[in-house]
């Protein structure tokens, strides 16, 4: 079994919530798991009307397998107190495409600096803990054209590699969108790119 990396960690759905409670203030917090940044924003909407009296919707992300990107973002509390703290989980965790969000509810005792970072830790750790983890393999997609006569050893080698058929049409020229291992997709187009008749894009 050769050691490569196209395997990553995620989320298999979002996590329920879970609640830790520090001096009174409540701190909710949630792990979600995401493919773009474009999906973190409605979601923290959503928090935010949800816990309408939070004072704070704290969050940290992570993306990517190879190139990664992350934020972490504190919301108004004092800098690096919250969204660090989050993202420093996320890390731990070792899980990647993955949002963690906290809101929190000012109970009346100022926690200082060191309380909240203790807490948003602790309410992400908690909501990761909550949260399904499974393994992930990277996937690249390419497209296949070919004549119908080409059918049965496209189709063929699909079986053999046992490759996923992401879409496809198939008239008198047929067109396969097809998912592969990342590791795979070298060998693999070199298979069809050897096949007369067969056009990869």
């Amino acid at each position: 079994m050769e050691n490569t990396n196209d395997t990553y960690k995620t989320l298999d759905k979002p996590s329920e919530e879970v609640m830790f409670k520090e001096k009174k203030s409540k701190f909710y917090a949630y792990a979600y798991p995401i493919e773009t940044e474009a999906e973190v924003k409605p979601i923290i909407e959503s928090l935010k009307k949800k816990h309408h009296t939070a004072n704070h919707v704290c969050y940290a992300w992570q993306l990517g397998v190879e190139q990664l990107s992350y934020r972490a973002n504190d919301d108004g509390e004092p800098n690096n107190s919250a969204g660090m703290p989050i993202y420093g989980q996320i890390q731990s965790f070792e899980v990647t495409n993955t949002l963690v969000a906290v809101a929190r509810i000012f109970g009346g005792t100022k926690l200082g600096v060191g309380g909240l970072i203790s807490a948003y830790r602790t309410a992400a750790k908690m909501a990761l803990e909550n949260a399904d983890i499974i393994e992930k393999i990277e996937q690249e997609q390419f497209k296949l054209n070919f004549e119908y006569a080409q059918m049965d050893m496209v189709m063929r080698v699909i079986k053999q590699k046992n490759l996923q058929i992401v879409s496809q049409q198939m008239e008198m020229q047929c067109e396969l969108i097809l998912s592969v291992r990342k590791q795979d997709v070298a060998q693999v187009k070199e298979i069809f790119v050897g096949i007369y008749g067969v056009e990869l894009t």
